[in-house]
């Protein structure tokens, strides 16, 4: 199984792309959609076409799994059920502030998305420990 990171980032004209970070059946992947949902489906869509190459070429195909890393506006769009202001009091930022990264109005920096990767990694850990009874 070959493990593939997906670069995911909203580019100037408000679409979302991926990007293979290594080769996949000899080639990088690129895709498109109108939603971080609708570029990720593109991407499904891409990688089998270049397995069906890669086998009529004569490969032997291989299990490939997508490790994805968002800027900050595609990761708000694919999880848009996380509500932003709330993310950024948790994560110790201005909500106004993280609002105006989300829109791609204001660049956020590194110390930003530290705080931000923490922030969600401390939720993952929450959600992971709590069940219903």
């Amino acid at each position: 199984m070959k493990k593939v990171l997906v670069i995911i980032s909203q580019a100037s004209d408000g679409t979302f792309w991926c990007h293979t970070e290594s080769d996949i059946y000899g080639g990088g992947l690129n895709s498109a959609g109108n939603t971080v949902k609708e570029a990720k489906d593109d991407l499904a869509i891409c990688l089998e076409d270049a397995r069906q190459d890669y086998v009529e070429r004569g490969g032997k195909p291989y299990d490939v799994t997508f490790e994805y890393k968002y800027d900050l506006q595609s990761f708000f769009d694919y999880f848009s059920f996380l509500n932003v202001s709330e993310i950024a009091k948790r994560a110790g930022i201005n909500p106004s502030l993280m609002r105006q990264y989300t829109s791609g109005i204001k660049n956020a920096g590194e110390k930003t998305y530290s705080r931000l990767s923490e922030c969600i990694a401390n939720i993952t850990k929450e959600l992971q420990a709590a069940s219903f009874c």
